[in-house]
């Protein structure tokens, strides 16, 4: 299903836990003050998430049109995110980073088949589809070095 989009229609990214959109910061303030009703966002995300482990970070892109309904897409998690996973570095402070000083510092290895399948992941999403799988595996390894992590056989 298609539909025109439209100049006056207003465009929120947000990165919210699968499962775990509520009313507070950041879905509220961000919604709100576009006079969308949040909860109607948190229910709906929710209940499409469902199916993914709670927690995983999940980026939706939010049109709100003129008469404050709206649409939203969901997206993989992010590159980063899933290659901390990939790597098994343990959360700090209940927050999993990278490195504080990428490419003098490591923080960990990821193999180059957590890279393909992290690749094929991120090839699912409609607007990478058209890449090749192969630049999508160096973008993938350039996106590992970027955080601290080394690409091992």
């Amino acid at each position: 299903m298609s539909r025109k989009v439209l100049a006056k229609d207003l465009y929120v990214k947000l990165i919210v836990g699968a499962g775990q959109a509520s009313p507070s910061p950041p879905v509220g303030p961000a919604l709100g003050s576009k006079g969308v009703k949040s909860m109607d966002f948190c229910k709906e995300f929710n209940a499409r998430t469902a199916h993914i482990q709670p927690g995983t970070p999940v980026p939706s892109f939010i049109t709100i049109r003129p008469d404050r309904s709206f649409t939203f897409d969901l997206r993989t998690p992010t590159t980063s995110w899933l290659l901390l996973q990939a790597s098994g570095i343990e959360p700090r402070k209940g927050r999993i980073r990278g490195a504080q000083n990428p490419g003098s510092e490591l923080i960990g290895t990821v193999s180059l088949k957590h890279v393909y399948e992290i690749a094929k992941i991120k090839h699912s999403e409609l607007r990478l589809s058209g890449l090749s799988l192969e630049g999508l595996c160096k973008s993938v390894m350039a996106q590992a070095k970027s955080i601290g992590l080394k690409v091992v056989l």
